[in-house]
């Protein structure tokens, strides 16, 4: 496995104190102005004061964390934000995606959108009545500028299916669930390139390993879902496909715990090896990675740090020893 001092050129927290118990489920994007990331905090996750934080980096370091979205109901009661997600939106917007609810069994999906990269925000909308948006990864940007995002619900089931907005969250359209939910569950998708019509989806379970499933069709239709040889501790993953069109993996490389927090590469979506590690420690949790890749060619990895921290790692994707090439592009 590649020494994680050979391809991380910077590691640092986006915070060192905030006023929040805990965090979770962060996100990262690159904005018209500079990195902008998100995660869910409060007391605990699942109380009602767990809301959205923000941070921007304007090039040399973070900006304390802010709250920008909460579960505020009209009678004035809060419920429980959870796992927001950023993206980009051209020379548009950014766009806030993210769930309210107490539980993940009656999530309603909400967005948000910003003019300026984060500074200041629209009124919270909710998403049409059953659509819930990107449920936990990036959306992946299609060639007609159509948002394909990995959703899934756990209401009946863990059940993972496909939604898309043409229009930057205006209207949406869906596919049916994928699986069934009995035998085994998965959800929150992780979607990656494949070729100029595919789609690769590699999805959390519930037995032990990753799954994956493919599309021909820009996403609106989807082979089974299948285990690969990856294991997976029930836990979120994130992917990316690189702009020179190879592939990178966050994952837990275990079936039971989210001590060990990793990196794995692809030539083809399908097949993968471990590269590089990025945090372990015996009793720790690092978990529910976010991937994104800056316009300097830079990848960043966000991740849970002990459920107290969020965590910033910059990797050279240069120095990844991808398979059956060696180092390098």
């Amino acid at each position: 496995m590649l020494q994680e001092a050979s391809a991380v050129i910077k590691s640092e927290f986006i915070f060192e104190s905030a006023p929040f118990a805990q965090c979770h489920a962060s996100t990262i994007a690159e904005t018209r102005g500079g990195l902008a990331a998100a995660w869910f905090g409060g007391s605990s996750e699942g109380r009602p004061d767990v809301g959205i934080w923000f941070a921007r980096h304007d090039g040399s370091k973070w900006s304390a964390p802010i709250e920008v979205a909460t579960g505020k109901q009209p009678d004035g009661t809060r419920l429980p934000c959870w796992n927001p997600v950023l993206h980009q939106a051209g020379k548009g917007d950014l766009l806030l995606f993210y769930k309210v609810g107490s539980s993940p069994a009656r999530w309603r999906g909400m967005m948000m959108t910003s003019p300026d990269g984060g500074r200041t925000w629209s009124s919270p909308r909710r998403l049409p009545e059953g659509f819930l948006g990107p449920i936990k990864n990036h959306p992946l940007v299609l060639d007609d500028g159509t948002l394909l995002c990995g959703s899934s619900t756990e209401d009946s089931g863990w059940r993972v299916h496909f939604e898309w907005t043409p229009d930057r969250g205006a209207s949406w359209e869906k596919t049916p669930p994928i699986n069934d939910g009995r035998d085994f569950g998965i959800i929150q998708p992780a979607l990656l390139r494949a070729g100029t019509t595919g789609v690769t989806a590699l999805m959390r379970s519930t037995k032990g390993r990753i799954y994956l499933s493919t599309s021909g069709d820009q996403g609106r239709t989807w082979t089974p879902p299948a285990p690969t040889d990856l294991p997976n501790p029930n836990s979120g993953i994130d992917a990316l496909t690189l702009k020179d069109g190879r592939h990178l993996l966050v994952y837990n490389p275990a079936e039971r715990g989210r001590e060990t927090l990793s990196v794995a590469a692809s030539t083809d979506a399908v097949h993968w090896t471990p590269v590089m590690g990025l945090q372990n420690g015996a009793g720790k949790e690092y978990s529910y990675p976010a991937i994104t890749q800056s316009g300097d060619g830079m990848v960043h990895i966000t991740y849970t740090w002990e459920r107290t921290r969020i965590k910033h790692v910059v990797v050279d994707p240069a120095r990844i020893p991808f398979p059956g090439r060696g180092a390098g592009r």
